[in-house]
């Protein structure tokens, strides 16, 4: 990969801004997934900009939720967007080999994942892991938000990860999505640089 087609965090982060708001004024993707662009991707490979860590939850698309285009996002989704071997798996290859700068973890309203762990629920894996990072809370909003920063944690224990997040390589941000308005709503403290969101 050449070095003007890599992103910076900061620039991966505004563009997750920029492309949400456009989602949220229009009614379909703007974004190119024309015949050429399938071509292109499959010819020279995918450059995306930004790793998104979400929810399987069918009303949480990202590619559509941030206006992205083929090959620009890489996207892992599992329940309750928990970070178990190969979701991390998934992670450590994106920011390694794809050198992706900008990592999101992404929770979303009414999650049922979130609300079976508050419920007790513990026939499944899932559920534990994402009770492990409630702290005790028992309000499902705070619940969300915690997950996400629990997944956050699990991605830091990757050996790979951990060194390029600390060598400032890549950047690691939680957010919340709102599926009934359709914000996505950067954490404030986990924002790169600006803390803006």
């Amino acid at each position: 990969m050449k070095h003007k087609d890599l992103f910076t965090p900061e620039q991966s982060f505004h563009r997750l801004i920029s492309g949400n708001e456009i989602y949220r004024k229009v009614c379909r993707n703007p974004a190119d997934i024309s015949s050429e662009r399938r071509m292109k991707t499959a010819h020279h490979g995918q450059k995306p900009f930004a790793a998104i860590l979400t929810c399987s939850d069918s009303r949480v698309p990202p590619e559509h939720i941030f206006s992205a285009g083929l090959g620009e996002i890489f996207v892992v989704r599992t329940a309750g967007n928990v970070a178990g071997d190969f979701e991390i798996g998934s992670i450590e290859y994106a920011v390694e080999h794809l050198h992706v700068p900008l990592v999101v973890v992404m929770g979303h309203t009414h999650c049922g994942a979130v609300a079976a762990a508050l419920e007790g629920y513990s026939k499944g894996d899932i559920a534990d892991e994402i009770r492990l990072g409630l702290h005790g809370s028992p309000n499902e909003d705070e619940a969300i938000c915690q997950n996400a920063m629990h997944s956050k944690k699990r991605l830091l224990q990757s050996k790979v990860v951990k060194a390029m997040y600390r060598a400032r390589k890549i950047e690691i941000v939680c957010a919340v999505y709102n599926i009934q308005t359709g914000r996505v709503k950067f954490l404030t403290n986990e924002a790169p640089a600006t803390k803006a969101c």
